[in-house]
């Protein structure tokens, strides 16, 4: 008798599917704001999930000791793409309502007696089919992890040799990249890293900087961080994350562009540092300068042209005249002054000029060093015999 029972019910429910995935459907409109939100296409999605996992039950409960894979082929029913459009914890909801709506219609699909057993029935298998989701939701966060991995490494590589295509931005987006505030900072990793390792020095930094992009090249370790704070606060939390040695911060970007630009700017400042024996910690690329164009960096070389000669040749007068001699001098005023027959007061109301114009105050022995490397590049331009 029991098998007619248990036989009985399976015809009910096998009638009844179609009734029964109905009424999921209504229950999850009813009953979830974020069903209701989702567009059209995502709606049939979970509609063929819910249909799917009431047939995946009826197979089940028609052989309950052989080996199914009916549960996770539940969510093999719908595209990929809705594990991106619906989260984990509304994927349980799904599973919730379908049982519930199952379990709400067991007396009317039970053969008389068999009300208990059904209902046991649904139980076990709404554990089975829970599983199910939160594995095939693990599969699908690891496949998109190791598909971000790979597009990040493209990414920050694109970035390193300043190669900004028409591709990158697209690319750098579907990392969630934005154009905006961008903080690069370029170091050394604390030692060799393993795979363990690696991923928990990147999700350090996304604590700090959520969104980061992370290059790991050897031991060299690449950040670049879109953020709206305060930048120079960002680079504090983020320092903990190297190793010793020099840390350079690149000069503000917003663009890809800029970022370009400014992660090969940090790349060289890092490979120059070790020339100053006084590098602050972290450092600015552009106050490595100097030490930049003697590695051959050629962006450094214009910069610093830029920046520190040609502003004080424009200015004309004396201006380029007394800072040249200045330096000549040992930066001593009184040998300047008397150099150029003029008041030692005279130099340096000229080189508090210079300051105001660059920046540099030829007063301080550091921004001298800037100065004199400037001086040396533009004397050099100017002869017409270095390929400046």
């Amino acid at each position: 008798m029991a098998g007619d029972t248990r036989a009985e019910t399976l015809k009910r429910l096998k009638a009844g599917t179609g009734r029964l995935a109905t009424a999921a459907i209504k229950s999850l409109d009813a009953e979830h704001p974020w069903f209701r939100d989702l567009p059209a296409r995502e709606r049939s999605w979970v509609g063929t999930v819910a249909q799917a996992g009431i047939h995946a039950f009826v197979q089940w409960y028609a052989n309950p000791e052989a080996v199914q894979r009916g549960a996770a082929e539940v969510f093999a029913a719908a595209p990929p793409e809705l594990t991106r459009s619906v989260s984990l914890q509304h994927t349980l909801s799904i599973v919730r309502t379908v049982v519930k709506v199952v379990e709400s219609h067991s007396d009317e699909f039970a053969s008389p007696g068999a009300e208990a057993e059904l209902r046991e029935a649904i139980l076990r298998y709404s554990r089975e089919i829970a599983f199910s989701a939160a594995e095939v939701y693990a599969r699908a966060a690891e496949s998109r992890g190791a598909w971000d991995a790979r597009l990040e490494a493209l990414v920050v590589d694109a970035l390193v040799r300043g190669q900004v295509d028409d591709d990158l931005p697209s690319r750098a987006a579907a990392l969630g990249w934005k154009t905006g505030p961008t903080l690069v900072m370029v170091g050394v990793t604390n030692g060799p890293l393993g795979e363990v390792e690696s991923a928990e020095l990147r999700r350090s930094i996304r604590r700090a900087a959520r969104g980061a992009l992370v290059g790991i090249h050897g031991e060299d370790l690449i950040i670049i961080a879109r953020s709206d704070v305060d930048l120079d606060e960002l680079s504090q939390a983020l320092l903990v994350n190297f190793g010793p040695g020099p840390v350079v911060i690149g000069p503000t970007a917003t663009s890809l562009v800029e970022v370009a630009r400014a992660t090969r700017a940090a790349l060289a400042g890092v490979e120059a540092a070790p020339a100053w024996a006084l590098t602050p910690r972290p450092v600015q690329a552009d106050d490595l300068l100097p030490e930049r164009v003697l590695i051959g960096d050629e962006s450094a070389r214009d910069r610093l042209l830029a920046l520190a000669y040609d502003p004080i040749a424009k200015a004309g007068g004396a201006l380029k005249e007394t800072v040249g001699m200045f330096l000549a001098c040992g930066r001593s005023l009184e040998l300047c002054s008397k150099t150029m027959f003029v008041h030692p007061n005279t130099v340096r109301y000229r080189l508090k000029k210079v300051t105001e114009l660059t920046g540099w105050d030829a007063l301080d022995a550091r921004d001298a060093a800037v100065l004199s490397t400037a001086f040396a590049l533009g004397q050099l331009r100017e002869s017409g015999r270095a390929p400046l």
